[in-house]
C-alpha cells in the first residue's frame, strides 16, 4: 500500500487549502494506480502544512527569500 506524505509551504494553498490538497492527491492517487494497477483505496496522501518562516533553503527561511524576490 503506497504512502505518500507531502510537505509544503502552507501560504502556497493558503487561498484553498481543501480544494488544492484534494487535487494534488487526486493526481498523485491517479499516476500511482496508473502504474501500479492498484485502486485508489490501496494509496494513502498525507499532508504536513509548513509555515514559510519555518521551511529553510540554504540557510534563509522562505518567507525572507520570497520578500527579497
Amino acid at each position: 500500500m503506497p504512502f505518500v506524505n507531502i510537505r509544503l509551504v502552507k501560504e502556497v494553498i493558503a487561498d484553498d487549502p481543501a480544494g488544492k490538497k484534494a487535487a494534488i492527491a487526486a493526481q498523485v492517487t491517479s499516476a500511482i494506480t496508473g502504474v501500479t494497477g492498484l485502486t485508489n483505496n490501496n494509496v494513502w496522501v498525507v499532508f504536513e502544512e509548513v509555515a514559510a518562516r519555518d521551511w529553510f533553503v540554504g540557510g534563509t527561511d522562505i518567507e525572507t527569500r520570497r520578500r527579497k524576490g
